[in-house]
């Protein structure tokens, strides 16, 4: 069911623009109104976006690398760098 967006003028929601987020963040959608016609309207963040996590704030997961057991870390980079990338 869609609800009928509340409508404010610019003036008003320049002194009011805390309490109208606040109205948003509760699920209304406001349209913001310059000189009696609609510029803007807010809407709700939806749920899947709002919660999302950012790729770059995902923990890393670790490189796994199997060395030969009769070699060193050290000796693995000198034969690495010796053979080139």
């Amino acid at each position: 069911m869609q609800t009928v967006p509340i409508s404010v003028p610019l003036s008003e929601f320049r002194a009011n623009t805390s309490a109208i987020i606040d109205l948003v963040e509760k699920g209304e959608t406001v349209r913001i109104l310059r000189h009696g016609k609609p510029v803007a309207e807010l809407v709700p963040m939806a749920a899947e976006v709002a919660t999302k996590v950012p790729s770059w704030k995902r923990p890393i997961e670790p490189l796994r690398y199997l060395k030969p057991p009769s070699k060193s870390g050290a000796q693995m980079i000198v034969e690495e760098r010796e053979g080139g990338w």
